[in-house]
């Protein structure tokens, strides 16, 4: 009769490390000194100091989502490199450990979000927020059809400097959150209107409607992407800005940092 551990051995055998995702300091003890493939700790704090270690701004309810970023940050820092075969163990039902999946690092597949998320001037949770913002908009539309949005967040204060309004600024005078449900709302239908959402570090949104002025010269896009594209590029090689676009061509939502495009992802598979 063949035993259940060797039915799931296939899980952990020959693995070039094993990725350990906010583990407690007991287990991870139980793992430190493992004989064999590295051992590289994903969590908010290296509470237990692993050697091995990649920071997770946030936890991640997907638990996909969370494996994604724990791969990408690793081979980021030099902890994992393409064609690795990784053994993930993470919680997915609860505080205790209870999730064990085998996949391979690809650098082909790399999305980004590492990047999004922990490298944004932005606190993680306002990124994430908007984030899902875009998505969902790609995913539904504005009632039924395809809408374009773009969302600049951080470093506001220039953002502002560097843009003029196109029309009455309905955040004016409020002091409301991305993130809220009913702000959430709010973005969604103003977003089949010209100019760009400003959102501040904290997530407070501070502006709808914004032209954004600084000059495209430089801005290197890849062909196809249009103005909408060109300004976030633009507005992030001048501040420390994040923008995140969904582009109403072709649905798929694309970040920029640094004036260059750094993720890019299709709604429907996200």
């Amino acid at each position: 009769m063949t035993d259940l551990s060797e039915l799931l051995e296939n899980l952990v055998s020959g693995v070039d490390a094993v990725f350990l995702f906010s583990p407690s300091g007991s287990y991870y003890e139980r793992f430190a000194d493992l004989n064999g493939p590295d051992v590289v700790v994903v969590a908010p704090d290296n509470n237990v100091g692993a050697n091995n270690y990649v920071e997770l701004p946030l936890e991640f309810d997907n638990v996909k989502d969370r494996i994604r970023f724990g791969i990408e940050g690793a081979i980021d820092h030099g902890l994992a490199e393409d064609g690795d075969e990784l053994t993930c163990i993470a919680s997915m039902f609860g505080d205790s450990i209870d999730t064990v999946t085998r996949t391979r690092a690809n650098e082909e597949s790399h999305s980004g979000i590492y990047d999004l998320f922990a490298n944004s001037r932005a606190d993680p949770g306002v990124i994430r927020d908007v984030f899902e913002v875009a998505i969902e908009l790609g995913k539904k539309g504005q009632k039924g059809k395809p809408v374009g949005a773009l969302f600049v967040v951080g470093d506001a204060g220039k953002v502002m400097n560097k843009s003029r309004p196109l029309s009455y600024n309905p955040f004016e005078k409020s002091h409301v959150h991305v993130g809220d449900p009913i702000v959430n709302v709010m973005l969604k239908e103003f977003s089949r209107l010209d100019g760009a959402f400003v959102i501040s570090d904290s997530g407070k949104i501070v502006s709808a409607y914004r032209y954004l002025e600084p000059s495209a010269e430089g801005v290197d896009i890849p062909k196809g992407l249009g103005a909408r594209h060109m300004a976030a590029g633009a507005i992030t090689r001048d501040t420390n800005a994040t923008a995140i676009v969904l582009s109403e061509s072709d649905g798929l939502v694309r970040s920029f940092k640094g004036g260059e495009l750094i993720l890019e992802l299709d709604p429907e598979g996200y």
